[in-house]
């Protein structure tokens, strides 16, 4: 089956960085495309970055000019490089794949569990 796992969350200060990983693995087919969300508490999950087959990102306003997301395709792995990190940015985030599925199962979008992010001032 489809397993999808992020890594690399912490503790940081204002101002320092994180690198955010997220593999694929247990696929028989899985679209290149993949995406990150993340969710502060109290507060509705929300849309980070996404990059597609060919490598192109795009990002929300907020992080935009602060976080980087590339790909490793051989490996199904992407990562979301964060620099200068706010306190605003602390969140739980949330890896999502393209369509993907094993075996019979339809095509559909997986979500990791989740790698928490505290940033502290």
């Amino acid at each position: 089956q489809v397993q999808v796992v992020e890594s690399g969350g912490g503790s940081v200060q204002a101002g320092g960085s994180l690198r955010l990983t997220c593999r694929v693995s247990g696929f028989t087919f899985c679209s290149l495309d993949m995406s990150w969300y993340r969710q502060a508490p109290g507060k509705e999950r929300e849309f980070v970055s996404f990059i597609d087959s060919v490598g192109i990102a795009n990002y929300s306003d907020s992080v935009k000019g602060r976080f980087t997301l590339s790909q490793d395709n051989t490996k199904r792995t992407v990562f979301l490089q964060m620099d200068n990190l706010k306190p605003e940015d602390t969140a739980m985030y949330y890896c999502k794949t393209g369509l993907c599925g094993s075996g019979p199962e339809p095509l559909h979008n997986h979500w990791g569990q989740g790698t928490q992010v505290t940033i502290t001032s």
